[in-house]
Formats: C-alpha cells, structure tokens, sequence
C-alpha cells in the first residue's frame, strides 16, 4: 500500500512525463491531437473497441472482449468483463473486498446500458457479490430503471442470487483503523477510486456500457454516488458516443457529468475535448467548493467511429483500452492539474 501512496505523490512529474511520450489518445503534445483527433481515423468506423477506467479495468476489458470476439451479446460481454473485479478481494472499491461505509457495511451500486437506450440499474445493495447482474436483470426482467437497497436485494434473491459477507478480514481491518480517528476524507486517487466504468463499440457498431461500485470508502450509511445513477456515472446514445466517470461522485451528479459529455460530443467535439470542458466545469463550479480539497473526476467516451479519450481534474487517473489495431494496454489520461495545487 505505501508503494501505491508513493506513487500518487510522485504523479505529478510521472503523469506529465508518461502524457507527453504517448502518441496516442490525444496525449501528444500536438495541436491535431489537442483537438481530440488522436486515432487519425476520421469518419472510417473502428471496431470493436472496450475501455474501461483505472487499473482493474483491464483483466475486466480482456475477459469481455474474450467474450464478445466468442460471439456473445455485448451486455453479457460487459457483465461477464465487470464481475472479474467484482470478485477479487484485491480491488478495494469493488463488490467483494470492496471499503465499507462508516458503519462496517459494504454497499454497493451498478448499473447497464444498451444501444436501445434501455438500462437497469441497482443502488445500496448489500450481501450479492455481483450488482452488474441484478442491474442487468433489472433491465430484461422489470419495467423499472433502478431497484435500492432492500427491494433491490429482494429481486437479487428472487433470481437467485446468494447472499453471502462481502467485508473482508483485510477491510474490516482498514474500516477499525478508520474508526480510531473516524475523518472522513475521500480523496479519489489510484487506492480509492470507487468505480469501475466501461464503454464498448462492438462488431455492429453499437454502443453499451456498465458501471459497478462499493462507492466511496466509509460514506454515510445509505450514500449512493453518480455510478448507478443513469446520466452521472453513465449514459450513452448510439447514434453519437458513450461517456462513463469515476471520482467524487457528488460532482459528478450535480453536474450530470455523463450525459454532458455525451451532448458535447452530438454537437461535434471530440470525445477528448468533450471530457475535457465537463471537467474544467465542474472545477469551475466547486473551485470554492468545500469539497475542492479533494475533488477529483475523471472521464472516459467513446464515440460512433471508435474514437475514444479519457480526461481528469488532478492527475493519477489512467484506463484500460481493448482494439484490434493495439490489443490490450493501460492509457493514461491527460489532466488539469495536480495534486499539490
């Protein structure tokens, strides 16, 4: 853990160095790709293509793409990508061994969307491993969008789930170490980002995405972020692009940070320079914002042509990409500035 610490304090010479080397993503110091015209494919539609945020993304990007180059429907593909980190107890802001709130209680968020723009969705879930597949059934099997808390748990039995303890002995640990000084901080960096997002083109040229949560570490018992929230955390219309975030989510949802950069991509701008502006806006709506100590947000779209761009407030924030052309690798986006400012 201290290596990870020191990593997030060393980001910010490290991030510059790695954004200025890349050459791809619209991290070349070049005014083509300043303009979020990275790929140099213009209007020629590349697929299939998955990104996802932060490190876990990307074992979650190889099994769906796995699972989608196997010829499985794009929303299996991302549920079958997302329970990877869902499942390991070594992504402490996930479903299983993900932080607890303040009261010891893992809660946790997810939600999916289709090209049809039809979504599911589940909110302060407790004791089922895998929200992305309740959220997932609450698209096919019900009229409504998002199931919370106890009836969201009652669906996940019906279906047969099982409830089983997601608190970890390792974050049961951290949580009573909390408890000694019980300050409540959620700087989201590379040990606490709250979220896994992904974004997918697949073979047809349809657009889906999922996000999954146990949200920000010792919240509030009963805090929901913007992951589950269709619009915040996630949106996507398939005749224009896909956009996730990850971060502060209480920024992200007064914002209806998602479905901004999805607007801002209709309008024509890239998915870089459509992160981008929603970024410095929510930096210039909480600039003198009590949460601006630690306020970090980032982004990732994904538009029609397979063009895609990952932006953040404060450095350190870096996503999985899957392609043809590149295979599977980690990006790291550009950002606004760092964490000493």
């Amino acid at each position: 853990m201290s290596n990870r610490r020191d990593f997030i304090k060393k980001s910010t010479l490290g991030a510059i160095a790695i954004t200025t080397a890349l050459g791809h993503s619209g991290f070349a110091a070049t005014k083509e790709d300043e303009k979020g015209n990275e790929s140099g494919i213009g209007n020629k539609q590349k697929k299939p293509v998955i990104i996802s945020t932060w490190n876990h993304g990307l074992p979650a990007n190889q099994e769906s793409w796995k699972q989608l180059k196997a010829g499985k429907p794009a929303l299996d593909a991302i549920e079958a990508g997302m329970k990877i980190p869902e499942a390991d107890p070594n992504v402490r802001s996930v479903g299983y061994g993900g932080y607890p709130d303040r009261e010891g209680k893992v809660t946790l968020d997810a939600c999916i969307m289709d090209h049809n723009s039809d979504c599911g969705s589940v909110c302060f879930l407790q004791g089922i491993m895998h929200p992305i597949s309740v959220a997932k059934l609450v698209l096919q099997k019900t009229p409504h969008v998002m199931l919370a808390g106890q009836g969201a748990l009652q669906f996940a039995l019906s279906e047969g789930f099982k409830e089983e303890n997601l608190l970890t002995a390792e974050s049961e640990k951290d949580w009573k170490k909390w408890l000694e000084d019980s300050k409540y901080k959620p700087v989201i960096n590379i040990e606490n980002h709250d979220t896994i997002s992904m974004l997918m083109l697949d073979q047809d040229g349809n657009l889906s995405g999922g996000c999954t949560t146990s949200g920000a570490a010792w919240k509030m018992h009963g805090r929901v972020g913007d992951s589950p929230i269709i619009g915040a955390g996630l949106f996507l219309d398939n005749e224009v692009g896909a956009a996730a975030a990850t971060g502060l989510g209480e920024a992200v949802i007064r914002t209806a940070g998602s479905a901004m950069v999805v607007e801002l991509m209709r309008q024509g701008k890239s998915p870089y320079d459509a992160c981008k502006e929603i970024t410095e806006r929510i930096y210039n709506k909480h600039k003198n914002h009590k949460d601006m100590e630690y306020l970090q947000v980032g982004f990732i779209a994904l538009n029609k042509n397979g063009e895609y761009a990952g932006y953040s407030l404060r450095s350190g924030f870096n996503y999985a990409v899957s392609d043809d052309e590149k295979g599977h690798r980690m990006e790291d986006a550009k950002f606004k500035m760092s964490w000493d400012k």
